[in-house]
């Protein structure tokens, strides 16, 4: 790869670790694209002067401490990985729902409030899963942050966002990507299809943003490297190499992620639902297994704190809210945000992990890979630029 982080998979890192960010791609792209007011924080308009197209597409779970494993299944992705790429930040927590909106939008999660994968809706004990969100709260509110989708189109580029087509019109979608006209495509082929379809449409400026899910979702069922991993690493090496041999000559393509991932053993595994030291003085728990936001009774935060350290130990940092935000991982949190963080935060070290077996989806306990947390496998991914 032509450029290292230098850590170890599993350390700890803090918000000013290294570089670009996730979040800088699009701007990046946008000044690529000569829209007015984009900064380029990637340094991406020199080595893409004349580039009139950018295709953006965000593989799921393809982490930078992933490259090394997919190698041998993916031969295009490997020499990729070898000459263009450089490692980014996803932003935290590491886990899909915000990742997409910090790509989207081009700023941090407290900005954009999609603040994990599931949160509290404040003043309700209602909790939000946003890859199952619908039009409650509306996206418009509840992510107010403009896109740089709809930055883009409104300075006159030809916007398109590809990705599975249950997923147009979601809530999710519409918080990170409004502004695009949406395609859907389902697997890795018809992904690139569309993706080169939209490029190739028209002679003007041209923003594509594609979204491929499969590597992710296998990952968390069967676990990284297993068969199954392996076979959806080569999908995504047959879609890359389709894409890369159909780019237009002035035309660039920019491969990232959301985040890597990391395979939990069964004895790195709690069950806050069947531990009553870890049940008492909730009022309702979201986040995921990674990352947990506890919301507690009145007064209670202090004996949550209390219990939760003592039984995590090593295993994990618990900290109240105030604590967790003071880290600057989420960037500023406004007020109307702040009610989506848990009282108590609980970041997982390690390969520990925290499971909810009988509040969650039942699936949700039984996965083999997770992520989520702040070490370097979950946080950082690649960025592979690529002229046509």
């Amino acid at each position: 790869m032509s450029e290292s982080p230098g850590v170890a998979p599993l350390t700890v890192l803090g918000p000013d670790h290294g570089g670009g960010r996730l979040a800088d791609v699009l701007p990046s792209a946008l000044a690529v694209l000569g829209v007015s007011g984009s900064a380029d924080p990637l340094g991406l308009v020199p080595a893409l002067a004349g580039v009139r197209r950018v295709a953006v597409l965000l593989v799921d779970g393809l982490g930078w401490y992933q490259l090394p494993t997919a190698a041998p299944y993916a031969p295009t992705l490997a020499g990729l990985a070898a000459t263009v790429a450089r490692p980014l930040i996803a932003g935290f927590p590491s886990t899909t729902p915000t990742s997409l909106v910090s790509l989207g939008t081009g700023v941090a999660p407290g900005a954009h409030g999609v603040l994990g994968f599931t949160v509290r809706v404040p003043g309700t004990d209602r909790v939000l899963t946003h890859t199952d969100w619908a039009a409650d709260p509306s996206p418009l509110t509840w992510q107010p942050v403009t896109t740089q989708l709809e930055r883009a189109r409104a300075a006159g580029v030809a916007v398109t966002v590809v990705s599975r087509p249950e997923f147009g019109g979601s809530g999710l979608t519409v918080a990170a990507n409004r502004g695009g006209d949406f395609r859907g495509a389902a697997g890795g082929e018809a992904v690139a299809a569309a993706m080169l379809a939209a490029l190739a449409t028209g002679g003007g400026l041209t923003l594509v943003s594609g979204y491929h899910a499969d590597l992710d979702r296998y990952g968390h069922v069967y676990g990284v490297d297993s068969e199954p991993w392996r076979i959806a690493a080569t999908e995504v090496d047959t879609m890359l190499a389709r894409l890369v041999d159909g780019l237009p000559s002035d035309a660039a393509l920019l491969v990232t992620a959301d985040h890597g991932q990391l395979d939990v053993p069964a004895a790195h595994r709690f069950d806050l639902d069947t531990d009553p030291r870890l049940r008492a003085g909730l009022r309702l728990v979201a986040g995921e297994a990674r990352v947990r936001y506890l919301h507690v009774e009145p007064g209670a935060v202090d004996d949550v704190l209390a219990a939760w350290s003592e039984v995590l130990g090593d295993a994990a940092r618990v900290r109240t809210r105030d604590e967790a935000v003071a880290t600057g991982w989420f960037g500023p949190v406004p007020e109307e945000h702040l009610g989506r963080i848990g009282d108590v935060v609980v970041t997982c070290n390690d390969t520990y992990a925290v499971m909810a077996s009988r509040t969650e989806r039942p699936m949700a306990s039984k996965l083999v890979a997770y992520h989520g947390s702040d070490t370097a496998a979950e946080l950082t991914v690649p960025l592979l630029v690529v002229r046509g």
